[in-house]
């Protein structure tokens, strides 16, 4: 059976919905970018047109005067200040998570160039779910061990590492539905205070970015986040990084102590090259740089943080009625620890989940399984899921 886009309520946890507007003037991107008779996919990555996107050019040349001023968009909805570099990225958030390791190590080992004997820092991870887990697995020498991971830590159970290499933490867990509260008096905040003053700080926030303002960014050497949950298709990843982090990693390596860094994972070879090293991936960009400016248009990140904070709130309220009832569980128990873009429950009672599913189905709910790794429902509430879809799956917990 054949549908309209206006048919379907779409809740996929990435890659995830795209406004339509913002579809449609990619379309015609792909045919004809900017009049110049040839699809943004055809454009050179070196060519005055491209750069208009990447850089934010400004001119009246042709193609250029179409520039979405892309990083300047991301830099006023972030409010990055001109001490951090912007970066655009290939492989992922999990290519990040050596990325972010091989660059701090490296800057580290150039503070220490004159230590006749180097030791090699302790690296302090905040493992609250799969992701973290993942990042923390790569990182360091040992595995961890499996977890249902359904809470955050509170303030008094953080012990951070005095001189550490860095402190690494994942704002919010798309597979467990965890997310790290925006209130920073919240007992479940990220302890921005507790992290010694001198360690870089970094942030994996691929799955909550550009859903509500960052807390405390300028307190962080790294933030990072892959496109395609609130920025655009899947192929691109943002590097927010402060500029002290961008080295020579091979002149750290001579100094010994240090591995190799690929020319890839090098944030000053990119930074240098103004992401453009080599051929970056230009659709992808260029649909990130149309959402960031229709992202502006709507307000901002203020009116984001309204909008998915009601959508939570929705979705919650109905569940923890319904849970009430005795027909579903929230899988997420303490409520400031509940993520607003990844709403995770189960069904109660043998079949339930599978008939909530069709019934899902055949009402136009695309999307609501839960991860392969722990199974149950997941309804993901990023930036272009509406809230009139969210209304519609409410109404469909209740009558269920």
């Amino acid at each position: 059976m054949s549908h309209s886009r206006t048919e379907i309520h779409n809740f996929a946890a990435g890659p995830s919905p795209l406004p339509t507007s913002v579809l449609e003037e990619a379309a015609r991107g792909l045919l004809n970018y900017g009049n110049t008779g040839m699809g943004v996919c055809e454009l050179s990555h070196r060519g005055k047109e491209f750069k208009g996107i990447i850089e934010g050019a400004e001119g009246e040349s042709v193609g250029v005067s179409h520039s979405t001023r892309r990083e300047a968009n991301l830099r006023k909805l972030l409010n990055i200040p001109s001490s951090y570099a912007v970066l655009f990225a290939q492989g992922g958030g999990t290519t990040q998570f050596s990325s972010v390791v091989l660059n701090v190590l490296a800057a580290r080992r150039l503070q220490h160039r004159s230590d006749s004997e180097y030791t090699p820092p302790v690296l302090d991870y905040v493992v609250t779910g799969s992701w973290s887990s993942k990042a923390y697995s790569e990182a360091q020498p040992a595995t961890t061990k499996p977890s249902s991971f359904t809470t955050l830590p509170k303030r008094d159970e953080y012990s951070f590492t005095k001189d550490a290499g860095l402190v690494y933490y994942c704002e919010n867990e798309t597979i467990n539905g965890i997310e790290f509260p925006l209130d920073q008096s919240s007992p479940y905040a990220f302890p921005f205070d507790l992290v010694p003053e001198n360690v870089p700080l970094v942030a994996d926030y691929s799955s909550s970015f550009l859903s509500r303002p960052i807390p405390n960014l300028e307190r962080h050497a790294i933030i990072y986040a892959g496109a395609q949950k609130n920025l655009g298709p899947s192929g691109v990843t943002v590097v927010i990084v402060r500029k002290d982090l961008l080295v020579d990693t091979a002149e750290a390596m001579k100094l010994g102590g240090v591995p190799v860094v690929p020319i890839q994972n090098e944030y000053k070879i990119l930074a240098d090259n103004g992401s453009l090293y080599n051929t970056p991936p230009t659709f992808p960009i260029y649909v990130s740089a149309l959402v960031l400016e229709h992202l502006l248009s709507r307000g901002g990140l203020d009116g984001l943080r309204d909008i998915n904070g009601e959508k939570a709130r929705l979705l919650y309220e109905t569940l923890d009625a319904a849970e009430r009832d005795g027909k579903v569980r929230c899988v997420v128990r303490e409520k400031e620890a509940r993520s607003w873009m990844n709403v995770t429950f189960e069904t109660v009672g043998e079949g339930k989940e599978k008939a909530f599913l069709d019934g899902a189905e055949a009402r136009g709910f695309r999307q609501l399984k839960g991860h392969r790794s722990v199974g149950g429902i997941r309804a993901s509430l990023y930036n272009a899921v509406t809230i009139d879809s969210v209304r519609a799956l409410c109404e469909w917990i209740k009558a269920f």
